[in-house]
């Protein structure tokens, strides 16, 4: 690879880290996981399936902008973070009442500690799956424009530089979601209070719906 590949790539892998430190990027799944019962292997096999739907978006978003032009993307993208934002705050809400409900009915299959994985077939499976579901097509909803003029840059070199400065941004971006996820389920989890045991589930939601609030408020 010559210089310019070497700096697109680079700063491709900059853009991804970075941005990934934001809260929004690796607190839900930290909340959610700690409310559930996830086990670490399967926090992380989450995130990085939302990882995915997260930079899929915005590498096409920047490989569209090669041939639709810049302005038209970054007017979507302001769009795409807007409803991004929204629909973090929806999320979290529906999350949240669905966890005061529960905790009110004092349902028998809410954990009583951090580590309960009581497995019930059909609908704990159920359950889980629908909300990892939910949290890929919530993070492919809220792509990151600001990787979208260096996927322009590289079209511009050829289609290997491309592909190289999309998978540093795919890697950069997932890795570092894997990490905060990781480190931040381990605080989560070691907490021992018998009140957020009770109510895990709708105090994620809170937090879900504050994170969206603050993004939404800050631009971010």
């Amino acid at each position: 690879m010559n210089g310019v590949t070497w700096t697109l790539v680079l700063a491709a892998a900059t853009v991804g880290s970075l941005h990934t430190t934001a809260p929004d990027h690796w607190m839900p799944f930290a909340a959610l996981a700690r409310a559930r019962g996830w086990s670490p292997a399967r926090t992380a096999r989450t995130t990085i399936l939302c990882g995915l739907g997260h930079v899929t978006v915005s590498a096409a978003l920047g490989i569209a902008a090669a041939f639709a032009g810049l302005s038209v993307i970054h007017l979507l993208g302001g769009k795409f973070q807007s409803i991004g934002n929204a629909l973090l705050i929806a999320f979290g809400t529906v999350y949240m009442i669905w966890g005061i409900r529960r905790s009110l009915r004092r349902d028998p299959l809410a954990p009583t500690h951090a580590h309960d994985h009581r497995h019930v077939p059909g609908r704990n499976d159920h359950d889980h799956g629908l909300t990892e579901w939910s949290l890929f097509l919530l993070f492919s909803a809220d792509p990151c424009v600001a990787v979208v003029p260096m996927v322009m840059a590289a079209a511009g070199v050829g289609w290997r530089t491309t592909g190289a400065v999309v998978a540093s941004y795919e890697l950069a971006t997932i890795g570092t979601m894997v990490i905060l996820v990781t480190a931040a389920h381990a605080g989560v989890r070691a907490l021992r209070m018998p009140w957020i045991d009770r109510h895990s589930h709708a105090v994620a939601g809170a937090v879900i719906i504050t994170l969206g609030i603050a993004m939404a408020v800050l631009g971010i």
